[in-house]
């Protein structure tokens, strides 16, 4: 199990990625991070025809301060930077600052010889032609092999 996180306050732009650390990164190969990107890369490392990680993320999220009105917000889990809608997590918050515990949790299956991208973005949709900015607090992303 590989667990990235980071804990202080962060603004995410729209379809932009949440920034993390390493925490318990992997020794083996199998999961790639450079140290304050939001990308973890997957690496089909199997003598099998796939690999299977089960990724999941954790954290708090709310509408800034500044925000102008009060809307459903929300994450997801993006491979090769397109969002897995089915992991997409959404809170309304009553209002700005006022965060949100959320979670979204995916199964990836990588091909034998293949890489896939994984990063958490802010996947709110468009309200009034606009999509909100996010603060993301105490983001955690585990990735686990489970095949």
């Amino acid at each position: 199990m590989s667990e990235y996180t980071y804990n202080p306050v962060q603004l995410v732009e729209p379809g932009q990625n949440v920034i993390l650390n390493d925490n318990i990164p992997c020794r083996r190969g199998y999961v790639l991070h450079r140290e304050e990107s939001g990308i973890v890369i997957l690496r089909g490392i199997t003598n099998n025809c796939f690999a299977r990680y089960q990724v999941t993320f954790n954290g708090n999220i709310a509408l800034p301060a500044d925000a102008t009105a009060i809307v459903p917000i929300s994450v997801a889990l993006a491979i090769d930077g397109e969002p897995v809608q089915t992991s997409r997590a959404i809170y309304t918050p009553a209002a700005v600052d006022e965060y949100g515990n959320v979670t979204s949790t995916a199964i990836i299956t990588v091909p034998r010889g293949c890489c896939f991208t994984v990063a958490v973005e802010n996947a709110s949709a468009v309200v009034d032609g606009v999509a909100p900015e996010i603060n993301v607090q105490n983001a955690n992303m585990t990735v686990s092999r489970i095949a």
